[in-house]
């Protein structure tokens, strides 16, 4: 006896189709040029592999039973995703990657991302996109390991074998805090000794091994530890603590109020933002990688990568 997988091939799946659209055995088997001997014993072979009964023969109808209608359902999806894999790979083998995955860190507009996989779906190509939400040294440890093709937002700009990069902008951050917090109407500058006296807000390096980076804090100072930047910049706006957070996604709230600005003793910091990939040798980048990387060739696609953000 046939195992369903055996059984459930696409042609027998298909003909349970004609069946069930000609409303009789005699009818599909006209249309399929068989003759209804053939056609029953066929479906009954497969009723057999399934031990279920697909067609209700007490009248000269082809009526689906509940467990035939549901088989049919399925048979719609599945000869669909059969179809589906055969175009992307004949796809695939014009030279789209099957699958690529973007490294984002906190630090860049998901709008502006977003608009991207929308032009990019737009091309309607068989390369499957995901997204990683990475934060600082893991954005980059990402594509080192492998796990990522592009890394958006690279903090850390050391070079690394097969790993290309070029830079997004620049980014300065200011210390803020919201109005209600002691330090916003403290004296400025602010001095190390007078912050060190409050909650900062950090974020939280993704990176899976090593210390990863931290930056702003001060030894001996409680920590908030956040997920994201757009999280610190939230966990500052409640006055649940203080910390530097990048002027771009700052700014709408500054300009209303809602968070103030400090001057501190420290110099103003600013941090050269990157965008990176991978490289392997003697490979030709996919054309996938090939689109993503002439957007970013873009000055206005870039900008926005960094400044876009929402409520700004």
């Amino acid at each position: 006896m046939p195992t369903a997988r055996d059984a459930l091939t696409p042609d027998a799946l298909a003909m349970l189709q004609t069946i069930a659209a000609s409303g009789s055995f005699a009818a599909a088997a006209r249309n399929l040029d068989l003759v209804p001997s053939a056609l029953t014993y066929r479906v009954r072979q497969i009723e057999d592999a399934l031990d279920v009964l697909l067609f209700d023969r007490s009248s000269r109808q082809a009526r689906l039973t509940e467990a035939g209608a549901e088989l049919l359902r399925e048979a719609a999806r599945l000869l669909d995703d059969i179809d589906a894999v055969a175009n992307r790979v004949k796809r695939v083998a014009t030279g789209w990657e099957p699958q690529l995955t973007i490294a984002v860190d906190s630090i860049i507009a998901k709008a502006t991302v977003m608009e991207l996989c929308e032009s990019f779906f737009a091309l309607n190509p068989p390369t499957r996109i995901k997204l990683r939400d990475e934060t600082l040294s893991g954005t980059l440890a990402v594509l080192i390991a492998g796990q990522a093709d592009l890394a958006l937002g690279v903090a850390d700009s050391s070079t690394q074998a097969g790993i290309h990069g070029k830079p997004l902008g620049d980014v300065s951050f200011v210390y803020a805090v919201a109005p209600h917090h002691p330090l916003a109407g403290a004296p400025e500058p602010l001095t190390d000794e007078l912050i060190r006296q409050h909650r900062a807000v950090a974020v939280a390096d993704t990176i899976s091994r090593g210390g990863g980076m931290t930056f702003g804090l001060l030894g001996g100072q409680d920590v908030f530890t956040v997920a994201t930047m757009t999280d610190k910049l939230d966990a500052q706006l409640r006055g649940l603590g203080s910390g530097f957070v990048p002027e771009c996604m700052a700014r709408a709230y500054i300009e209303t109020g809602c968070l103030v600005v400090k001057r501190m003793e420290r110099p103003e910091r600013i941090v050269r933002v990157n965008y990176a990939w991978r490289s392997i040798a003697k490979t030709d980048h996919g054309r996938a990688l090939k689109w993503w990387l002439a957007q970013l060739e873009s000055p206005a696609t870039r900008s926005a990568l960094l400044e876009r953000h929402r409520g700004v």
